[in-house]
């Protein structure tokens, strides 16, 4: 009796346990807090999910592999993952990784990886290659980003074929009314900046990531994407190229924001996508 007596009060007591300083909070898009296995109730019925993260923000990085391993196991291992920090013309050095028929020595040091590889996203690669899912490497060559920042998109007509196989269909879509692009330009000109292919060179970025995701969308598998949350926010850029490439998806957004207080949303981060990952600004950072 004295043994069911202490087992009901630690039941109790750990019950009403809160921790006082979480790593996070998990809101709505109007700052309302919400359940994770709500959210990937919602998540699973999706044709694409996006997670944007902070490049640097270990929370974003480890919820990153967490989603990604829930909603394998909730759809029966019927989904796919793509990726900014991995381009388009090292698919096949990817690919050669994750079928063994080229070493993790060779792949990390052949493919053109992030410094935070390791830390970051090589979990992601890992899980990837052990459950057997196709992993996209969805971005232009960084060289061609480059090379429209310096010359303007026009300059993608003369290069040679397999460069444009590379990147999405020319011409690129481009309309610098669009908040994402016009939000870079005004930035530039309080900088006291005025190169009007930064945000071009972005837009190439963008649609090339979303001509990959709209080549790999079929109907029984969902896709998720990895990028950094200024390239799905408010449901612009890759998302923008995406709804014409591919309109009629179902699409989820994931954004993460820092914040001094992480109680309560800041009315400057409500509405940036349909869940919010909040962590505190003084949070480890990665690289």
């Amino acid at each position: 009796m004295k043994k069911l007596f202490i087992l009901t009060l630690t039941l109790i007591s750990l019950a009403s346990f809160t921790p006082d300083k979480p790593a996070y909070r998990l809101v709505d898009t109007d700052g309302n807090q919400v359940n994770y296995a709500i959210m990937l109730e919602l998540l699973q019925d999706a044709d694409v999910v996006f997670f944007g993260e902070q490049h640097d923000n270990p929370i974003s990085h480890w919820l990153e592999l967490e989603i990604t391993k829930d909603l394998y196991e909730r759809k029966n291992g019927n989904i796919m993952i793509g990726a900014e920090m991995f381009e388009a013309d090292n698919q096949l050095l990817l690919n050669e990784y994750l079928n063994d028929q080229i070493s993790e020595s060779s792949f990390e040091k052949e493919a053109r990886l992030w410094p935070n590889y390791k830390t970051d996203y090589k979990p992601l690669v890992k899980f990837a290659k052990d459950s057997s899912i196709y992993f996209v490497a969805t971005n232009v060559p960084r060289r061609y980003a480059s090379l429209v920042y310096k010359q303007g998109l026009d300059t993608l007509e003369y290069l040679s074929a397999e460069a444009k196989s590379y990147m999405a269909p020319l011409p690129i879509a481009y309309d610098s009314t669009v908040a994402c692009y016009a939000s870079i330009m005004k930035e530039m000109k309080d900088m006291g900046h005025n190169n009007p292919n930064l945000p071009k060179s972005q837009a190439l970025k963008d649609a090339t990531m979303a001509y990959q995701i709209s080549l790999n969308t079929p109907k029984d598998k969902l896709f998720i994407h990895y990028n950094g949350s200024y390239h799905s926010d408010n449901k612009e850029s890759i998302i923008w190229h995406l709804n014409q490439y591919k309109p009629g998806l179902k699409i989820v957004t994931i954004t993460t924001v820092v914040q001094s207080n992480i109680d309560t949303l800041n009315v400057d981060n409500q509405h940036l996508a349909d869940y919010i990952i909040v962590v505190p600004e003084d949070m480890t950072r990665t690289n």
